[in-house]
């Protein structure tokens, strides 16, 4: 019974998360603004450098994935805003009077930034095709790429949550989610590969997140070399059950 009423909890703020969706799209749209110019612009001008190894799959191609990875993520580190404004509106003490258990709602609001992330990443793909840009032509392949890039954006708007939890204020959410999002874009295989970073930096690679992400769908998408998939997948998951356990005990200080 409390299973079926926390599933039920989960699917209603995936539902809730499709309305909004549905009838404000600006912010939607805005968000996918950046990303396109990167790939628009960045990668025909590095592709004609012609100095970054990526082991002969073209530029353009190579850095797609990071990109969309790039937009899902940052919305999703964002989402924190979100439960402010419900805090400070009284939403937030509704739902924690509510009968569903805290891990319920904090695992509906990351999925509900997971489906943001499907969308999100489909304003891109067209974009890349219109460009040049070859992907991997297999269904399934693609399907597994949006599953992936929903659950690491569920678990970044975990991570979010916890951030929210302690900042409490929108202002303190923007600054710390401005000083998060580009370390770990930078310090991932988005743009160019691992080898190429200082040491210090392909240690940090391998415990960021995004580095698997960026990893498991450039594979799916791209490559088709599913040899490191496995690990990928593995450490998304590792980091979404992390970052939920972590979101649910935090959850309370977002309105005390």
């Amino acid at each position: 019974m409390i299973m079926s009423d926390s599933l039920r909890s989960v699917f209603a703020m995936i539902e809730l998360e499709l309305r909004r969706l549905r009838h404000d799209r600006t912010e939607f749209y805005t968000r996918a603004i950046q990303p396109i110019l990167w790939l628009v612009i960045y990668g025909p001008v590095m592709s004609a450098v012609k100095a970054i190894p990526t082991g002969g799959v073209p530029y353009t191609d190579y850095i797609t994935p990071g990109l969309l990875i790039q937009s899902t993520t940052f919305v999703a580190i964002f989402y924190g805003l979100t439960l402010v404004f419900e805090r400070e509106s009284g939403i937030l003490k509704k739902l924690l009077v509510s009968p569903p258990p805290r891990y319920a709602i904090v695992v509906g609001k990351s999925m509900s930034a997971g489906v943001r992330a499907i969308f999100q990443a489909l304003i891109l793909v067209p974009v890349a095709l219109l460009i040049g840009v070859t992907f991997v032509p297999n269904v399934g392949y693609f399907v597994l790429a949006l599953v992936l890039i929903s659950l690491s954006a569920a678990g970044f708007a975990a991570f979010s949550i916890i951030v929210a939890s302690l900042m409490k204020t929108r202002e303190r959410m923007m600054g710390i989610g401005q000083a998060i999002t580009m370390p770990l874009f930078f310090a991932s295989n988005a743009l160019y590969p691992v080898t190429m970073m200082p040491t210090v930096l392909q240690w940090l690679s391998i415990v960021n997140p995004l580095s698997h992400v960026v990893g498991a769908v450039r594979a799916l998408m791209i490559t088709g070399d599913l040899t490191g998939l496995p690990l990928d997948l593995a450490a998304i998951l590792l980091f979404d059950v992390i970052m939920f356990a972590a979101a649910s005990v935090s959850f309370r200080r977002i309105i005390e």
